[in-house]
């Protein structure tokens, strides 16, 4: 198949999926289509009448005719704007309506995708699928298509008034269009692409202007405003570069119809002249067919910008399109089964775990007792984290098994299994919410006594009640008006709030000072009593009292044990607490 066929063939597979949208509002898009065909045939109805007014009341100064025709002619037009006005309205509302549920379903598509996802995918990308190409589409949908169809039915119902009016200078008319439909079918082909391009300069710069508004202490800090403000400019250089090529490319759709147009009219005139000065033709018959035809022009002529619209529509479909075709390679079995909720063990069975064709974590071995304490230490980079996010199924194992109390993680429903787990992460993630929500967030249905109680285990309670809302308190976007061992500790209420029996801390106090670290670590005590818990910790300080520590080096384990059980062995962890503590009196010199 050669790449056009091909192409053409991905086209009309667009096409299809789209038609299925429209379904669900047939009876509506029926309604639509009749008001169209009304509104064609008022059209075709009005050029028809200009013979009799001209005949009849100019020339043979008919009374009747006179008091006649002017009626019908203002009957026909509010007959044609209230017919216009149902067509309008209503396609518009089937346009809206599928572009709401194609957005809803891009949406959860994308939140059912697994992370590796979002780390192949820029967010403003994204962003820009579910906002910029949607709206795209929605124009072809509710503009395009409504005005295909409506001029389709309007070019009809000309086309019969002028064969009807003068076969013959209807013919010359019609030869002059078909020498448009091969630019006019170039120009979409290039929009088409132009489109694409766009659209991936918008989401370029959409990612830019989230990264850089997300870190702009960073940028502020280190004077980078001029920088990052450059490589906006050529964000916006590239995108205006591409949307002016489009510009041109819609622009000379108008030119070129006008120029065929022209030929045509001027080739009509010296013959429909010719036939009425030689008496074979009336006057009347010529203007009525001029009618028809000025009025045919201009549905044609939108037929060719209206071409542009579906191509830049079709090709942010195809973009939209990829995006739901992706599946995710984290699947639910049919058999699933659902966990009960309590204590639970977990076992890592010669694990292996590659991304990105590297491999990541290498015959992983380790039994975890139910509400034991595991702490995982070594070099950033040596997996732990990885290893994880194997548990609630963020990744699957590449080989190997892990098992949650004798059960395969896979045989289970991932709902069920990710209600087992707590996380607190080392960045702490808050929504722009309320406290209140923040801490409920995954339990819409928690009272408000529950809340208080997790904020108070978390030693959050004191500090929320300063807030100018307290729980009502919006935080704002990444809780950016709490500090961080605030933030962290609204984060572990959530934990808590949860209340899940496996719990994961990924390097939970890592970024704080000392004072907010002290009462981050208490609430800590407070969420990992009774659960099984893995910890994930730079400073060894923070995980000598866990009742196993577990080495990863290279994606390896290299050592378990106690603490003190460690340091005896004069290996890897010894090596980590040589780097990490200066002298005896415990001075912390964290080399991370």
């Amino acid at each position: 198949m050669t790449e056009n066929k091909k192409g053409d063939t991905d086209l009309l597979k667009i096409y299809q999926r789209i038609l299925e949208l429209i379904k669900s509002q047939w009876l509506r898009l029926v309604v639509a289509m009749l008001c169209m065909i009304f509104v064609a045939f008022l059209t075709a109805a009005t050029a028809y009448l200009v013979k009799p007014v001209l005949d009849e009341i100019f020339f043979k100064k008919d009374m009747r005719m006179l008091k006649l025709l002017p009626f019908a002619i203002f009957l026909l037009y509010a007959l044609r704007g209230a017919c216009y006005f149902g067509q309008s309205y209503l396609m518009n509302y089937v346009g809206h309506s599928i572009i709401r549920r194609l957005r809803d379903k891009l949406y959860v598509h994308i939140q059912m995708l697994p992370l590796s996802f979002f780390q192949k995918n820029k967010t403003g990308i994204l962003m820009a699928r579910i906002i910029n190409d949607v709206n795209i589409v929605k124009g072809m949908v509710s503009n395009a298509i409504t005005g295909v169809l409506k001029d389709f039915f309007t070019i009809i119902g000309l086309l019969v008034v002028i064969f009807y009016r003068d076969w013959k200078l209807a013919l010359i008319a019609i030869i002059i269009f078909p020498l448009a439909v091969i630019p006019i079918v170039n120009f979409g082909r290039r929009l088409r692409r132009l489109s694409t391009r766009c659209q991936e300069a918008i989401g370029d710069m959409s990612f830019l202007l989230h990264e850089t508004f997300t870190n702009n202490r960073i940028v502020k800090a280190f004077g980078m405003e001029t920088y990052e403000s450059r490589r906006f400019f050529e964000r916006t250089f590239r995108l205006f570069t591409y949307e002016m090529k489009a510009v041109a490319v819609r622009s000379i759709s108008s030119p070129v119809m006008e120029l065929l147009g022209g030929i045509g009219i001027t080739l009509i005139i010296w013959y429909g002249g010719y036939k009425v000065i030689k008496g074979t033709s009336t006057p009347g018959t010529f203007f009525s067919f001029m009618a028809a035809l000025i009025m045919l022009y201009e549905p044609v002529k939108k037929m060719s910008g209206l071409n542009n619209t579906i191509q830049e529509g079709l090709a942010a479909a195809v973009r939209i399109y990829d995006i739901l075709d992706t599946t995710s390679d984290i699947v639910e079995r049919e058999d699933a089964i659902e966990i009960e909720s309590g204590p639970h063990s977990v076992v890592f069975r010669n694990v292996f775990f590659k991304y990105d064709d590297q491999m990541v974590l290498k015959n992983i071995n380790l039994e975890v007792k139910r509400g034991e304490i595991v702490a995982l230490v070594g070099m950033s980079g040596g997996g732990k984290t990885s290893l994880v996010n194997l548990i609630p199924r963020f990744y699957d194992v590449t080989e190997g098994a892990i098992f949650i109390d004798g059960h395969d993680i896979r045989d289970m429903t991932i709902a069920s299994l990710r209600s087992q787990i707590g996380i607190v992460t080392q960045d702490p993630i808050l929504f722009n919410d309320t406290v209140r929500n923040n801490i409920a967030y995954g339990n819409p249905n928690a009272i408000e006594s529950d809340i208080h109680a997790a904020a108070k285990a978390a030693y959050a309670y004191d500090f929320i009640q300063r807030l100018p809302d307290k729980f009502d308190t919006v935080v704002g976007e990444r809780g950016v008006r709490l500090s961080g061992g605030e933030k962290q500790r609204v984060c572990i209420a959530r934990a808590l709030l949860k209340n899940a029996p496996i719990l994961i801390l990924d390097e939970a106090t890592s970024s704080l000072d000392s004072e907010s670290e002290l009462a981050v670590q208490r609430a800590l005590e407070n969420l990992m009593k009774g659960r099984t818990t893995f910890v994930i910790a730079h400073r060894l300080s923070t995980v000598r009292h866990a009742d196993r520590i577990v080495v990863i080096v290279d994606g390896r384990i290299v050592e378990k044990g106690k603490h003190e059980e460690l340091l005896a062995l004069h290996g890897e962890y010894y090596k980590l607490y040589e780097m990490q503590f200066e002298n005896s009196n415990g001075q912390v010199r964290n080399v991370q």
